[in-house]
């Protein structure tokens, strides 16, 4: 029989936003590990906050909302301010009612400036990888380490002379026509007028270069989690004195690298230096360069079952920039500096490990 449709709205309704999330859904258990980590952070929040005026949209909300735009792919802060209105998962991540208003994205966008000056979202990241640490999921001695750029939210018009010299006055101030055909351009002389912070740079030799930020990551090979994430900016030299960064915080986290692996960039003998004098045995790839005489690892190491496993393992670290890239957004930078950038980076790597965690950890 064919039904009827249905014009009267229900007078009363006692069904919620929790209700309409399937109980197998995954974001249950995400929600879960995301609650527990900022229930330790509730100290730090208060420290954030004055005793008097008016409330604020509170701070854990603040993060879960940063969590969703990872999670789901979320194209601004503006378009998940527009779907919290009618999306029943993320008010029921954000443990709101049907009743309860949704964020206004200019005050969503100030609110979350608390969050970087109080580097909140290291400290969640941080308290992610406890909670996987306390599991025993994380290798005790076995990392990886890796690096890739993420495009800054700068355009290549903006890349301009650093003593503000030009040939002529631009045809249309919003859109200037441009052409750096025979121009020599390179970040000595030359820096972005809308992210003066990046640089540009490119990953291969026959790509073309854009304003850039560099991305590390430190990954552990026993699940492929990613223990430690850093942003600097572009340079020659740039991915391995990431990697020594991130190495040097390992101790004072209770965490402490045995081995490390790594692609043919790390190839230098410096950089194997740096790693035997912390007691870190270099599993790094042979580069293929024919004039190179010396290798961080010897031919006879390089043919050992240790070094094989790791270069095996090594290439997981690829999932973390490929997560954090497609799923993340993280791909194209949607704040402009050095500190925003690695706020987001952050807190999309926290993402990931959450979504790891939620099919590692037991029921």
């Amino acid at each position: 029989m064919r039904g009827d449709v249905k014009n009267q709205a229900s007078f009363l309704s006692i069904v919620g936003p929790e209700q309409r999330v399937p109980q197998e859904h995954p974001i249950r258990r995400i929600k879960a590990l995301a609650d527990a980590e900022l229930e330790r952070l509730s100290a730090e929040f208060d420290a954030m906050y004055a005793g008097g005026g008016r409330p604020s949209i509170p701070p854990e909300s603040l993060l879960k909302a940063c969590l969703l735009i990872a999670l789901f792919s979320v194209r601004s802060e503006r378009q998940f301010c527009e779907r919290l209105n009618y999306d029943l998962m993320f008010r029921y991540f954000l443990d709101m009612g049907m009743e309860d208003d949704g964020f206004d994205a200019s005050s969503f966008a100030k609110n979350k400036e608390r969050l970087l000056k109080a580097d909140i979202a290291r400290l969640f990241f941080d308290g992610v990888v406890r909670r996987a640490k306390e599991a025993r999921l994380i290798s005790a001695e076995h990392f990886t380490v890796d690096g890739t750029l993420i495009e800054a939210w700068a355009s290549a018009k903006s890349f301009k002379k650093k003593d503000g010299t030009s040939d002529k006055p631009p045809d249309d101030p919003g859109n200037p026509t441009v052409n750096f055909h025979g121009e020599k351009r390179s970040n000595q002389t030359h820096e972005s007028t809308t992210d003066p912070e990046s640089r540009l740079a490119t990953k291969a030799k026959h790509q073309a270069s854009k304003l850039s930020y560099a991305a590390h990551a430190l990954m552990e090979n026993r699940n492929g989690l990613c223990v430690d994430i850093e942003l600097t900016q572009c340079s020659g030299t740039a991915e391995r004195e990431g990697a020594l960064t991130m190495l040097d915080r390992q101790p004072a986290r209770g965490i402490h690298p045995r081995t490390l692996a790594a692609d043919a960039g790390y190839d230098v003998m410096q950089f194997g230096e740096e790693l035997r004098a912390r007691s870190v045995t270099p599993h790094i790839a042979q580069s293929r360069d024919v004039r190179r005489i010396r290798h961080v690892v010897p031919n006879h190491v390089a043919k050992g079952r240790r070094h094989r496993l790791s270069q095996r393992v090594r290439k997981k670290v690829e999932e973390i920039f490929g997560w954090m890239k497609t799923v993340g957004g993280f791909r194209k930078t949607r704040y402009r500096g050095q500190r925003k950038t690695g706020l987001w980076a952050c807190i999309t790597a926290a993402a990931y490990n959450l979504v790891r965690l939620s099919r590692l950890l037991p029921a």
